[in-house]
């Protein structure tokens, strides 16, 4: 790959790596992935893999539209990746969205009507569907899903520290680019082969919920002990990847903050199976059939009574923190 094609960037450990700028046709790899067994292989092989051209750019155009639409002139509340609490709005210098949304398929219908449909579609777009059967060998479901505008330059880690199935590794998550993503808007990298190494027994052993920075400090051990090589993939508007639930990935800095980096991340389980979070607590499902697959509807608006507590949580921010806490100190003892 020529010189010319590259940007120099940090890589999530401190030290400088080179990424693509753009996706070269004749040499990309995911580009020869042409059967059902080529994407399990490359995924089993090195625990994530690209699906160029995979959403319509019509629909990816339509979900960017809806978005600054209904989205971003939005004056209140919405429930937060990064935290899992309502927030409003928190813009860059350039007029990106920065603390992403979480779960797209649950926000207002009266406030989003667009962007929920259009993010319903994406998610289980039949093409999507069919790709995560061939990962899976089951049926997905959508448990949870994230809109990011702004890049929050997310750390290293593994999502089956966070959430999984019932059986831990069976979770298989994606990231949907809506636009050509420039090289330092905030790219998607992993560490590719890292989801077969047993974090736990490489010192791990803890609670995450209670321990966060001794955990993000083992990943980047880990990553030094076993000369982990960190890949950015240039992406493209429709661009799917697919990674492993104990694959360390993240979102790479800004170094380019006059551009966006649109895109959806969907979280899915075989299934037959459940939802695990924390590694220790089961979370109930509130499921209902979209385009003939299950889909979790957390904190679904549509409800009189989560708006309700909706509005208790954004009245009473404090005192609903502090109950929050204290019930799960109670549940994970």
């Amino acid at each position: 790959m020529s010189l010319q094609n590259q940007l120099t960037i940090k890589a999530p450990t401190g030290e400088d790596i080179q990424i693509p700028v753009s996706v070269d046709d004749t040499t990309d790899v995911y580009l020869q992935l042409k059967t059902d067994k080529d994407i399990k292989d490359y995924y089993e092989d090195n625990g994530y893999v690209i699906i160029r051209n995979l959403i319509p750019a019509e629909a990816c155009d339509e979900a960017r539209k809806n978005f600054k639409d209904e989205v971003i002139p939005h004056k209140g509340f919405i429930y937060r990746q990064a935290s899992g609490n309502p927030e409003k709005h928190k813009m860059t210098e350039h007029n990106y969205m920065l603390n992403s949304i979480l779960n797209v398929q649950s926000v207002s219908k009266r406030h989003f009507p667009g962007f929920r449909a259009t993010g319903i579609k994406v998610l289980t777009d039949p093409k999507m569907l069919h790709v995560l059967k061939v990962i899976m060998d089951d049926d997905p479901k959508l448990v949870q899903s994230m809109y990011f505008d702004g890049n929050p330059s997310t750390w290293a880690h593994q999502d089956t520290y966070y959430l999984d199935s019932e059986q831990i590794g069976r979770m298989v998550a994606s990231w949907i680019a809506l636009e050509d993503i420039q090289p330092g808007a905030g790219r998607f990298y992993v560490y590719p082969t890292s989801h077969k190494i047993d974090i736990q027994k490489n010192g791990g052993n803890f609670d995450i919920a209670f321990h966060h920075d001794r955990y993000k400090q083992l990943i980047k051990d880990i990553i030094k002990k076993f000369n982990l090589k960190c890949t950015a993939p240039a992406v493209r508007k429709g661009d799917v990847i697919f990674w492993h639930g104990k694959t360390i990935h993240g979102s790479l800095e800004t170094a380019q903050p006059q551009y966006s980096r649109a895109s959806y991340t969907g979280h899915f389980i075989p299934e037959s199976t459940r939802f695990l979070q924390y590694q220790s607590v089961i979370k109930p499902l509130t499921l209902q059939k979209v385009n003939g697959i299950n889909v979790n509807f957390p904190k679904d608006l549509s409800s009189l009574k989560n708006q309700m507590i909706l509005t208790v949580e954004t009245t009473f921010p404090k005192t609903f923190q502090f109950v929050k806490k204290l019930a799960i100190k109670m549940v994970t003892k």
